[in-house]
């Protein structure tokens, strides 16, 4: 079952050893009550600023995109460059929250009227800056600026972080997959249940205990705190950031 707001704010006043809520009177909390919930959706917004490609704050598959190659799927159009990185989205506040930009793809795979064999290859990142710098006069064939359109081969990240650029500018359909990252959503009613796994809700404690015992002014609880959210954040990044298997960095063979 996963860990809720009521549980992680009862959990934290039971430490503090102070009032604990009910489903009936979590609404209406006030004191260090509220100051215990509001820190538990700051810590989360600390976990998700710290390291925010956690696979538990990817954004939902979009575009009907294969999960081998991306969260998120945009199909090129011939002859356009620009394509907005997340669609529907209406300002930067409602945007992806992360992108993995070394980690673009681009197929043939499932385009109507393709087939083998299929274009299936990572795209390479280049700013902006260098691609003015070194590859943009090659793809204007003449004075009239006439771009040159082909299989791309680079992605660009646009100025305002909105959209990706091709490069080459694309010469017919490809899909363009790549992983998305959101922030977490609020926490509000007291049987919201947080994004990650139950075993890392100790990290969410950690970093409430700290805010609260620097609200009380209990320093050196505060880096005891502090450390143990350190801690946690290694320890999670370590189990869910591109972890090796021990056959990779073991000659031993397990079974």
């Amino acid at each position: 079952m996963a860990t809720t707001y009521l549980t992680l704010t009862n959990e934290t006043l039971r430490e503090l050893n102070e009032v604990q809520l009910t489903s009936s009177n979590f609404s209406d909390a006030v004191g260090i009550q509220a100051f215990v919930k509001e820190s538990i959706n700051r810590s989360l917004n600390d976990i998700a600023n710290e390291e925010p490609q956690l696979p538990f704050f990817a954004a939902a598959a979009s575009g009907g995109t294969d999960p081998f190659y991306g969260n998120v799927t945009v199909a090129t159009v011939a002859g356009t460059r620009w394509y907005t990185l997340k669609s529907g989205s209406s300002s930067i506040t409602t945007d992806y929250a992360s992108i993995d930009w070394d980690d673009f793809y681009i197929t043939t795979i499932s385009v109507s009227g393709e087939s083998a064999p299929y274009v299936s290859r990572g795209l390479k990142f280049i700013s902006l800056t260098d691609w003015r710098r070194y590859l943009r006069d090659s793809e204007n064939a003449d004075d009239a600026d006439t771009q040159v359109y082909g299989e791309p081969r680079y992605v660009i990240r646009s100025p305002d972080h909105r959209k990706f650029g091709l490069s080459p500018i694309p010469d017919k359909v490809y899909n363009v997959h790549f992983y998305a990252y959101t922030k977490p959503t609020a926490l509000s009613a007291h049987g919201d249940a947080i994004t990650l796994p139950d075993q890392y809700a100790p990290v969410i404690l950690a970093r409430t205990r700290y805010y609260v015992h620097q609200f009380k002014e209990n320093l050196q609880q505060a880096a005891f705190a502090l450390d143990d959210y350190k801690k946690g954040m290694r320890y999670m990044k370590s189990n869910l950031m591109n972890p090796q298997p021990k056959s990779m960095t073991d000659d031993r063979i397990y079974f």
